[in-house]
């Protein structure tokens, strides 16, 4: 069993670390979260996790996105785009375009087989996270919400100026 990040942050000083401890407790709980998505996705539908994003947002464009924009979006670097387009594309989920007369421009789009894949894929996904969510009160999870909006604009107002990276 993997040790909780936030012991870390335990010791003699108590309170002194809230920050630290609040950071700590939400990157523990992506991580046990991920962990499991990334094993569902993979053992229910040979999925990898960067795979389930790309088709996540080629779905709600119909029209496809140019790879750039992918990688954007994704936050995956423009080579890994590719190459996730072209695993997608060999399964039959994602076929690649050239619109137009300018061959540097590539755009993907979702098959009609990878717009059913995907919708599976996404109510699987969501079952998934209300069954991990299940012994939380639908009104916790909404205060948690408003909150963690608050504790989200409060680090975009204080970004260090690297948020590119």
């Amino acid at each position: 069993m993997a040790i909780d990040l936030e012991i870390i942050a335990h010791g003699e000083q108590g309170d002194s670390k809230q920050e630290l401890r609040l950071w700590l407790r939400l990157l523990a709980t992506t991580k046990l979260v991920s962990q499991d998505i990334r094993r569902r996705l993979r053992l229910e539908f040979g999925m990898t996790l960067p795979q389930f994003d790309l088709l996540a947002q080629l779905y709600r464009e119909p029209e496809g996105l140019r790879l750039g924009e992918l990688s954007k979006r994704t936050m995956v670097t423009n080579g890994n785009v590719t190459g996730l387009v072209e695993r997608l594309e060999v399964d039959g989920l994602v076929i690649r375009e050239t619109p137009g007369a300018d061959r540097r421009v590539t755009v993907a789009r979702l098959t009609d087989q990878g717009r059913d894949s995907f919708a599976r894929m996404a109510a699987a996904h969501e079952g998934w996270l209300h069954d991990m969510m299940a012994d939380v009160e639908p009104a916790t999870i909404e205060r948690l919400l408003s909150e963690m909006e608050l504790l989200k604009r409060s680090a975009q107002n204080h970004l260090s100026g690297g948020e590119d990276e």
